[in-house]
């Protein structure tokens, strides 16, 4: 059955199809590349022997019934059963949602683009979206059941990550020089 996929240039920062328009990626600042590279490490740690994590890692997300197209996520986890089931060129950018997607909220950010994003990586298979807010210094975990919002007094933990916990404390700790 043929499907139908957008496809877009290479471009310097990445640009994605969001809300059925061409979104080009603002190049960070250091609040969101210091937390993306928290999160990156901490999740690397996490997924040693079973899985991949990978920042700014271009996938092709379809879900059901709608047209393949480029998300790249600030940070993704993608384990090693996902990764041994399409060739070494396919995972340069995997035709499927990565099974835990990371965005960091940006000042320049549109919620309903965020949000657009989350709700298509859930809708092709990504079994947690984690959404860093700085400016509220909260994070939000989302699934196909729901959204928890997490603050600095608690982790972020969700049976996606078995065994993984990360104090939302410690995440933004990081900020500090």
């Amino acid at each position: 059955m043929p499907y139908h996929e957008i496809v877009l240039p290479g471009t310097e920062p990445e640009t994605e199809w969001v809300r059925g328009r061409a979104l080009q990626k603002v190049s960070p600042q250091r609040t969101h590349s210091w937390l993306q590279g928290a999160m990156t490490i901490e999740l690397t740690r996490w997924a040693a022997g079973h899985g991949r994590v990978g920042p700014e890692w271009r996938f092709r997300v379809a879900p059901p019934g709608e047209v393949r197209r480029p998300l790249v996520p600030d940070v993704a986890y993608v384990s090693n059963e996902r990764l041994r089931s399409v060739t070494d060129e396919e995972l340069e950018v995997p035709p499927f949602a990565p099974e835990v997607a990371v965005e960091i909220l940006s000042p320049d950010d549109r919620r309903i683009d965020v949000d657009d994003k989350l709700h298509t990586y859930l809708r092709a298979g990504s079994l947690l979206v984690i959404v860093i807010d700085p400016m509220r210094r909260k994070v939000e975990l989302h699934d196909t059941l729901g959204t928890a919002v997490i603050d600095e007094s608690g982790a972020i933990a969700h049976g996606a990550l078995p065994g993984f916990r990360y104090a939302v404390r410690d995440l933004f700790n990081v900020l500090r020089p």
